[in-house]
């Protein structure tokens, strides 16, 4: 039986519902002598700002049970660079281009969208949901009133490439965050970010992050993850990029059951860079199992 994979976001068509998440993948080369690029949906590129940031001082990673703290801060070499260098790569595959696009003010994300609204990405990531970055970021995201601002301003310059919003689970009601976004003409949304967290060295007596707290990723999340995608997929009319925590194949199929459209990889990544192709073949061989012959027969199906 012939097993359809293929989803689309926003008008967009995929290969599969399985992409990759922003600052995980580096720009795709680190990962392409394990993986076929090709069969990945999307490759997230690390998030970037228009000018280059320095990030936060290190210590920028700690170990946790389930996961990771990080607090790299967005460290990145701003979006001439990119484009130069990373872009004409990425474009010799068939996984779609995903920028995250990142700033500390509305005039910042407004800049960086316009540096790539030319360049033939396919799709942009906002990413007003960093937990580890002193002002911007989370600021837009734990507001509803602001994320629907900062969104509409960037779907402005955005052109016909389609903005995805990626939402901070940092929030008492997410569902709130995401109308907002929505009302300021998000075509999608990418959920969840990373739940603020810390650890400290209790020998030192000193937090163990250089900027005290980062933000934490890795299965410990993924049912809060999965929790948010649900609530969200039933309070908004858009498709959703479900992320946080997706280690397996089952993770993977939650994920679209709960209401994703695709689920973006991200810590599983660095323990194992084949993380993406066992979570595709693992779905394939699901969807045989079950007679499934289209993966979106399978989305949104808990009520």
């Amino acid at each position: 039986m012939k097993k359809n994979l293929s989803v689309s976001i926003a008008g967009i068509e995929l290969n599969s519902p399985i992409v990759t998440a922003s600052g995980t993948f580096g720009s795709g080369k680190e990962y392409a002598e394990f993986i076929d690029l090709n069969r990945l949906g999307a490759v997230t590129l690390k998030g970037v700002s228009h000018e280059a940031w320095e990030g936060n001082p290190p210590p920028r990673i700690a170990e946790t049970y389930g996961g990771m703290l990080n607090a790299v801060g967005l460290q990145n070499p701003g979006a001439k660079e990119l484009i130069e260098k990373d872009l004409p790569f990425l474009k010799k595959f068939s996984a779609k281009i995903i920028v995250n696009l990142c700033g500390r003010t509305i005039d910042d994300y407004v800049a960086v969208t316009q540096d790539f609204a030319e360049t033939g990405v396919d799709l942009f990531e906002l990413n007003i949901s960093c937990p580890n970055i002193k002002a911007g970021g989370m600021s837009f995201g734990t507001d509803a009133k602001c994320a629907e601002e900062v969104t509409r301003e960037v779907k402005k310059h955005a052109g016909k490439i389609p903005v995805i919003v990626k939402l901070s689970p940092n929030v008492t009601d997410i569902t709130a965050i995401a109308k907002g976004a929505e009302a300021g003409g998000a075509d999608a949304l990418c959920l969840i970010n990373t739940l603020l967290g810390m650890k400290i060295d209790i020998h030192k007596k000193i937090p163990v992050l250089g900027n005290q707290i980062g933000g934490l990723s890795g299965p410990a999340i993924k049912p809060v993850a999965v929790r948010m995608v649900w609530q969200v997929s039933k309070a908004v009319n858009l498709p959703i990029v479900g992320t946080g925590g997706a280690t397996t194949w089952e993770d993977a199929i939650e994920f679209i059951m709960a209401g994703a459209t695709a689920v973006s990889v991200g810590t599983a990544n660095f323990a194992n860079p084949r993380a993406t192709m066992e979570m595709l073949d693992g779905i394939e061989n699901f969807m045989e199992t079950n007679g499934i012959k289209n993966i979106n027969e399978i989305r949104g199906i808990i009520e």
